[in-house]
């Protein structure tokens, strides 16, 4: 893209030109600094995601890059850093330059790990600027349909007829999926023993090989194979029935009290981001969001758009932070 100059211009200016910053032409000027000024994006846009390639935010992060990157008339590419249950990816973008360049799209885990382990490399209110709110999957229960279970009522008899022969994968210790396994655990006083992998990615194609029989994950990685016959879902933990999968009960439905566990994905920046950038990239990836084509597309993915601001985001760090808190005290999982 060709550069464009423009006349050196205050934050306070920008913003007030046109009312708003979603009409803003991409390569507007925005100011990072009282004294500094440029282009926004002049270069490649990073997106940090905190888990391994083929998860519900690898997947979400990768439509929002492709047109993010062209709705900001720049480029915006995804880099995985999995590990330590997304401690090291979302660390890394805590601790980034706090110039519009390197950005995070996460997962619960962000909200989980404050009460998962003893020490973490984020502080989850201070770190980062919320930027948006994308969007929300329910967590679904899994099993090989070689095993012989078609309903959660035949996985616990299963289980408890054979203590520790059933092993559950999920994308990590700490993820939803994970805390929704151990509190499976006890609601239905059956033993499965975790297998945690490092995404969502792995742990579904743990179980197509044959390495677990059952699996506990967001329903996006788990939604084409599911569809395929592949995989047997026998519940959803969101509060409702998941549209295209009509004949799967939720865990509610199925006695199950107050079972109910999603996993969120969230947009954020390293703290200090200058405001205007943050607007910019709110407005636009909503509105990318509220594309009914995209929409549509997502939907069909498994999952549920919100499509919420930065006030959006930052009520759901606080509300969320101390809920999984208590679910990890009563699920007996001390602090790593």
């Amino acid at each position: 893209m060709q550069e464009r100059k423009h006349q050196h211009r205050s934050r306070r200016e920008i913003l007030r030109a046109g009312g708003t910053l979603i009409g803003l032409m991409a390569g507007a000027s925005l100011t990072s600094g009282p004294s500094s000024a440029g282009t926004y994006p002049d270069r490649p846009i990073k997106i940090i995601v905190p888990f391994a390639p083929a998860g519900p935010t690898d997947i979400i992060a990768r439509v929002l890059a492709t047109h993010l990157g062209q709705a900001i008339g720049g480029t915006a590419v995804v880099e995985n850093r999995p590990g330590a249950g997304g401690n090291i990816g979302i660390g890394v973008a805590a601790h980034a330059e706090a110039d519009g360049y390197t950005l995070l799209v996460t997962s619960s885990a962000y909200v989980v790990n404050p009460g998962l382990y003893a020490k973490i490399p984020y502080d989850p209110y201070r770190d980062f600027a919320p930027i948006a709110e994308l969007g929300t999957s329910p967590n679904v229960i899994l099993a090989a349909p070689d095993l012989g279970v078609n309903t959660v009522a035949d996985l616990v008899s299963r289980a408890k007829a054979n203590p520790n022969e059933l092993n559950y994968a999920s994308p990590g210790i700490g993820t939803t999926p994970h805390l929704s396994g151990e509190l499976f655990k006890i609601a239905c006083e059956a033993n499965l023993t975790h297998v945690p992998f490092s995404g969502a990615g792995p742990a579904i194609q743990a179980i197509l090989a044959g390495t677990t029989q059952v699996a506990l994950a967001a329903l996006p990685p788990a939604h084409p194979h599911i569809k395929s016959g592949a995989l047997k879902a026998l519940a959803v933990t969101g509060a409702h029935r998941w549209f295209d999968l009509p004949d799967v009960p939720t865990m509610v439905e199925l006695g199950y009290t107050d079972f109910i566990s999603d996993t969120f994905q969230g947009f954020l920046a390293p703290a200090k981001t200058p405001p205007a950038v943050i607007e910019l990239l709110s407005a636009r990836s909503i509105a990318i969001l509220k594309t009914a084509k995209i929409a549509e597309q997502l939907r069909n993915d498994g999952f549920e758009i919100i499509a919420n601001g930065p006030e959006g985001m930052k009520k759901r760090i606080e509300d969320e932070i101390p809920k999984w808190r208590d679910v990890i005290a009563r699920a007996g999982i001390k602090p790593v």
